[in-house]
């Protein structure tokens, strides 16, 4: 069992790759070649948490863990399991906090080649987190995207982002938003980050910062009105996807939902089209396994 550090991870997983990637790992899901289990969170009273998921793709299988605690330090130690699905053989340990943050900011440049408008020139990215650059690298690998707008609630850590990958830093979360062909929310927000008379029809929105099922940076308006959200699981969705449970009050009426692997490619101008990035288990999987190879 080798042990791939974070260091090998961003030598061998290039965000375009990782694009390229998504798109095999979502042809597979289609096919019925994979199995996804949903995130599951341990809560103790301390307020630690442990985070487990598990899936398949390919000639491998592979498990996520880590662990949480908000008033410690957020986040600790993320790592991947990988797996011979042939043998059961362990094959490597994989630290995988720059693996996770490149395959979400893929999977969402993978959605935004299915359903934004292919001139996308405007990015707005609201939030300046680590999430938040991953989503700016792939959208400028996914599209034309010349422009970038950032908002933060945090004004400090927006300057340090601005300067850092050439966005403008803009005065408010509306300021950014208004006239920006794609829109991305990268937040840990327990209420809307965004508007919805702010958003235009044609407009392609990465919702991924809601993956707790109190917790929203849509509006319901804004959900209830998309002429498409897509979800990279819908079982995982009906678990933890805030914004839309908030919306709706549960998992009933989900009239414009489906599961990214099911949707017609294709920009519409005339709706505002919305991917509910929730990251799954088989996306790191096929992430892996991307990294795995390279280094073997």
């Amino acid at each position: 069992m080798v042990r791939i550090s974070e260091s090998d991870v961003l030598q061998h997983l290039p965000m375009r790759a990782c694009i390229d990637q998504m798109r095999f790992a979502f042809d597979a899901i289609r096919e019925g070649k994979t199995l996804n289990q949903p995130r599951r969170r341990l809560i103790l009273p301390t307020g630690s948490v442990l985070h487990q998921m598990a899936g398949s793709w390919g000639n491998y299988f592979a498990t996520k863990i880590y662990s949480s605690n908000i008033r410690h330090g957020g986040l600790h130690e993320m790592v991947v399991l990988l797996y011979d699905a042939e043998t059961g053989k362990p094959l490597a340990y994989i630290e995988a906090l720059h693996l996770s943050l490149i395959r979400t900011g893929a999977a969402s440049g993978y959605a935004a080649q299915l359903l934004a408008n292919p001139d996308s020139s405007t990015m707005a990215i609201i939030g300046s987190g680590m999430q938040a650059r991953t989503q700016v690298q792939a959208m400028r690998a996914a599209l034309p995207i010349h422009e970038v707008r950032v908002w933060s609630r945090n004004p400090d850590n927006a300057k340090k982002f601005a300067d850092e990958l050439d966005c403008r830093l803009m005065d408010t979360a509306e300021e950014a938003v208004r006239g920006a062909q794609v829109v991305v929310t990268a937040t840990t927000a327990k209420d809307p980050v965004i508007a919805s008379n702010w958003i235009e029809p044609g407009t392609f929105i990465a919702a991924m910062g809601s993956n707790i099922a109190n917790r929203r940076e849509l509006p319901a308006d804004l959900v209830k009105s998309a002429g498409l959200i897509a979800v990279d699981d819908m079982e995982q969705a009906r678990i933890e996807a805030g914004d839309l449970l908030l919306a709706y009050g549960g998992t009933e009426h989900w009239h414009n939902v489906q599961e990214l692997q099911d949707v017609t490619p294709g920009y519409d101008p005339a709706r505002i089209t919305v991917f509910e990035s929730l990251g799954i288990a088989v996306e790191d999987a096929a992430a892996a396994a991307l990294v795995y190879e390279a280094m073997s």
